[in-house]
């Protein structure tokens, strides 16, 4: 186990906020990852939780200092950067865009503001439709997918 929590360096995605936890508590970074989003999913904490660590913990190979200040205003000046290029990304988008995956995410983002839209407008015969249900029945799916793909080798 290291010796410090720290951001990673080598294993992030936003952050480094997961795989940091991930390298402290020697376990998956994607098992971290997850338990963010589902916090985020339910509740919106783990969003939170997430800027206040990235905030927080120095990155990896920062020098040893432990002044807070200094690593908040790393920690501020890294999301803000990450931002811009985030924006930038967005506004002229890569033509080898996986078009397959912007479809798939496309259409579980209409199928998901569906079934919310249907479930509140309180229609009697689709009181059977319940968004609590749909949330573990998307895990599945995902992790069906997932263990299709590796079978298949992708």
């Amino acid at each position: 186990m290291q010796s410090r929590l720290m951001r990673s360096r080598n294993d992030r995605m936003l952050g480094g906020v997961c795989g940091g936890l991930a390298a402290y508590l020697r376990i998956d970074a994607t098992i971290i990852r997850l338990l963010f989003v589902l916090m985020a999913l339910g509740s919106g904490a783990g969003v939170f939780i997430y800027l206040v660590l990235w905030f927080v913990l120095p990155a990896e190979g920062a020098s040893g200092s432990t002044n807070l200040d200094a690593s908040i205003r790393a920690g501020a000046e890294e999301m803000a950067e990450r931002a811009r290029t985030l924006g930038a990304d967005l506004r002229s988008p890569d033509p080898g865009t996986n078009r397959r995956g912007l479809m798939i995410v496309g259409a579980g983002l209409v199928l998901v503001g569906a079934i919310v839209f249907l479930n509140n407008l309180n229609i009697p015969w689709l009181a059977w439709l319940k968004v609590d249900l749909l949330w573990p029945l998307v895990l599945v799916a995902a992790g069906v997918l997932v263990i299709v793909r590796y079978l298949r080798g992708e």
